[in-house]
């Protein structure tokens, strides 16, 4: 049986997202990704799934967050030299017994 979505497709009109409009929440999900809708031939709204939006949401906090980014290019050089710490000396640290 065809499918009604190509996996190529990058753009899709509003007209055929309207004719699909119960079928595009899997059909995205099932790739975890976006797709332009179109209008007279060009990009004029982004749809995705939830998920993926919240994680774009989160992302540009997180960019958006002097601080927060200063922590992880820490903790990305610490990993790269080796400083690191086991889970073990972490949990006596925190002192958590399994």
């Amino acid at each position: 049986m065809a499918s009604a979505w190509e996996t190529d497709t990058e753009h899709i009109s509003i007209v055929k997202a309207r004719a699909m409009l119960t079928q595009l929440p899997e059909l995205l999900a099932e790739e975890n990704r976006a797709v332009a809708l179109t209008r007279r031939g060009k990009p004029v709204l982004a749809l995705m799934p939830w998920e993926l939006f919240q994680s774009v949401i989160e992302t540009l906090e997180i960019m958006g967050d002097a601080e927060m980014m200063d922590a992880l290019r820490r903790g990305i050089r610490d990993a790269q030299e080796g400083n690191l710490v086991s889970l073990d000396e972490v949990k006596v640290k925190l002192g958590i017994n399994d």
